[in-house]
């Protein structure tokens, strides 16, 4: 399948938000070159990860990232040009999901879409995303007890309505800190893999007690991202473990663009995966051709692996991820997500009905006919005796009162015999 066209412009769950706490509200801390930015020169990542590298290729032109979180906030120039559309399903937000939701996580949805295609101040001054020059989709949801809506109805909403505005790629930084999942959430992952989209996801933080990946990151088929301190170590507080990783990347001392327009440091996976949902918008620039299963491939297929450690890896997935291999190297294309098939799993899981058992078709059959009736004889007057009656009735009735009348008339006779003895005179 290619990549499709865009179209226009959920029990419940206890979940969360993976991004850690702010380790700073002021600016980013200077670079060692006093004439360079310091909240550019302070994404390290850009250089680490290959991501400057694969800018002399794209930008991300052509993609478009819907950031699934609280909202993307409208006033941080930041932004400006980026956001191209959004929506509410929480029911406590604006209609176009550019009001950050939530007292706690409201600019947790910014600091997320920043990483993945912030546009900078200038040329070279102020936060740049991943993929500067792709697209983003604001769809702000509630968590906890912040919206009348189920979470498991919101996402399964969200996912819905990205794919019907055009999302290539969907990133999700939130965890529900249990492996599974909402029924819902079945049909509406199946329809973003269906619709050829490409589904970031958070894997949690230990920090905020995700011992073990969460759903969605457990979902067949989304690309979960563990999280790695700035020297490519596993994090950890700002991540966790668990076999569905992907890949892993930068979750510590990463910078974030608030909804008031503060550039803050923040911890965790939730942007670790913005970064990752980056690189595939690059991806899907630069080979347009490729469909989200080969997407992915592309992705873990060039992660650089840690040495020392087999993959996959239940801390790193199949390595940190390098945007420029991922652009550059020859990768042979394959025909399934080697992440994981939903489908077939829900088949497996779900106890889905199979399919109805043959029904037989009726067929006539030849019933040989029955013997013909006996011939009915003359009429019988009803009392005169028969054979039947005869030999089943009067015979036997016969025999009885003839051997009756016999005992009978022996009991007479003993009886006379014993009462004339009994008069007899004694010699």
């Amino acid at each position: 399948m290619t990549r499709r066209g865009r179209a226009g412009v959920i029990g419940v769950l206890v979940a969360g938000l993976v991004g850690g706490g702010v380790t700073s509200a002021a600016a980013a801390p200077p670079a060692p070159d006093a004439a360079a930015d310091p909240v550019r020169a302070a994404e390290y990542w850009l250089d680490d990860y290959g991501i400057r590298d694969a800018w002399r290729t794209t930008r991300g032109e052509g993609s478009r990232i819907a950031i699934i979180d609280t909202g993307i906030g409208r006033g941080p120039i930041e932004f400006a040009g980026a956001v191209v559309g959004g929506t509410d399903v929480s029911d406590i937000g604006a209609p176009d999901g550019r009001l950050p939701v939530g007292a706690v996580d409201g600019n947790h949805g910014s600091w997320v879409a920043s990483l993945a295609a912030a546009r900078g101040t200038g040329p070279d001054t102020g936060m740049i995303g991943v993929a500067p020059a792709a697209e983003l989709l604001s769809v702000s949801i509630g968590v906890g007890n912040a919206s009348p809506v189920p979470f498991a109805e919101q996402i399964a909403e969200a996912v819905r309505w990205s794919v019907d505005n055009g999302a290539d790629i969907i990133n999700l930084s939130l965890t529900t800190n249990t492996p599974d999942w909402d029924r819902s959430w079945d049909d509406a992952f199946l329809y973003a893999f269906d619709n050829d989209v490409v589904v970031v996801v958070a894997a949690g933080n230990r920090g905020t007690g995700t011992t073990r990946v969460g759903a969605p990151a457990t979902i067949p088929g989304v690309l979960a991202v563990g999280g790695v301190d700035p020297g490519g170590r596993a994090s950890v507080e700002a991540s966790t473990q668990g076999i569905t990783i992907g890949v892993a990347a930068p979750s510590e001392n990463l910078l974030g663009i608030s909804a008031d327009g503060r550039v803050v440091s923040w911890n965790g996976t939730s942007g670790a995966a913005p970064i990752v949902a980056g690189v595939a918008a690059l991806v899907r620039s630069a080979y347009p051709e490729l469909d989200a299963a080969n997407v992915i491939n592309r992705i873990i297929s060039t992660a650089r692996p840690v040495p020392g450690v087999s993959v996959p890896d239940p801390l790193y997935g199949y390595g940190l991820v390098d945007a420029a291999a991922a652009l550059s190297a020859t990768v042979p294309e394959v025909a399934q997500n080697p992440l994981g098939d939903l489908r077939e799993w829900v088949r497996l899981y779900r106890r889905a009905e199979s399919a109805p058992e043959p029904q037989p078709t009726p067929s006539s059959m030849e019933v040989p006919p029955l013997p013909p009736a006996d011939a009915a004889g003359p009429p019988a007057s009803p009392f005169l005796p028969t054979a039947q009656t005869l030999l089943y009735g009067t015979l036997p009735l016969g025999a009885l009162t003839v051997g009756a009348i016999l005992v009978a008339l022996g009991v007479t006779a003993a009886v006379r015999r014993v009462r004339l003895a009994s008069r007899a005179p004694s010699r």
